[in-house]
């Protein structure tokens, strides 16, 4: 196949999947997902985006019907079905099906969605153009879930500039960005906002954090203001399938730029970690 569709069990092109216009996420965007990237047919960073999964299901009390076990065995599964090797797999669940109502149906069995389709993994040479924007989300942004409707207005404005993604700030605090998490480096310290409610638990994030404390480069878990970062030394934005790349502007003002052996030598072993997980 050149790109899937599961829902329930169902599996069709994604141009062909039909969903009942009950399932709550038509209503609400009352779900949560998941995504990440394949290379040679083989899910990267598996378990630790279930975990994840679970993590913010459980947040909003959202019941899986299914194991984690169970969704790796799908998922590795359906994976083999699309053809091209280099893949970004998508996945959600739902509150399931029922008549619009804000309380929470009972008894109702969640809905998993999944998607795949052929994605090659970004030049990570190639610097970023980024903007910025007020952070006017909601106070659960550590939750993966699908109402996105800020995130969405913020990465339209970034590509109506000319720019590939825009940096939410509460105030001066950076926290993260419309669809990945922001870092900095200062002075050979990786800079990077704590794990609270505002931003998401970036699980590439997390890798480097692992990377940067394998090669003896220290980790300031602080928030961090726009002031700093337009004079860091690096701005780096990484997700599931931007993985870690480095900014070059800011609304047209350049930054960063003044340790790129540092960002070479973390993407290098980002790189060497996706490459030898996914072989």
């Amino acid at each position: 196949m050149e790109n899937l569709a599961y829902y329930n069990g169902r599996i069709a092109p994604i141009e062909e999947m039909m969903v009942p216009m009950n399932d709550r996420v038509c209503y609400f965007g009352d779900g949560v997902y998941e995504a990440t990237m394949v290379n040679n047919h083989k899910i990267f960073a598996l378990d630790d985006h279930i975990e994840r999964f679970y993590n913010s299901a459980g947040l909003v009390q959202i019941h899986l019907p299914f194991t984690k076990q169970e969704l790796a065995d799908t998922l590795n599964e359906l994976v083999q079905k699309v053809d091209a090797p280099e893949q970004m797999l998508y996945w959600q669940a739902t509150r399931g099906t029922a008549p619009r109502n804000h309380v929470f149906p009972q008894n109702v069995p969640a809905n998993l969605w999944v998607t795949i389709k052929p994605m090659k993994v970004k030049d990570q040479s190639k610097r970023l153009n980024l903007t910025h924007i007020e952070d006017t989300r909601f106070l659960h942004c550590n939750i993966k879930t699908l109402n996105l409707m800020i995130n969405c207005m913020a990465a339209n404005r970034a590509e109506e500039m000319g720019c590939d993604e825009s940096i939410f700030h509460r105030g001066d605090v950076v926290t993260e960005c419309a669809h990945s998490n922001v870092s900095i480096l200062k002075d050979g310290v990786f800079i990077t906002h704590p794990t609270d409610h505002y931003i998401l638990p970036g699980i590439t994030r997390k890798h480097i954090i692992q990377i940067c404390k394998d090669h003896d480069i220290p980790v300031d878990e602080t928030p961090f203001t726009m002031d700093q970062l337009m004079n860091a030394d690096e701005v780096l934005v990484s997700s599931s399938t931007q993985l870690c790349r480095a900014a070059g502007t800011v609304d047209g003002v350049p930054v960063g730029g003044k340790a790129p052996e540092l960002v070479k030598l973390i993407q290098d072993a980002y790189m060497e970690k996706f490459l030898g997980e996914t072989r």
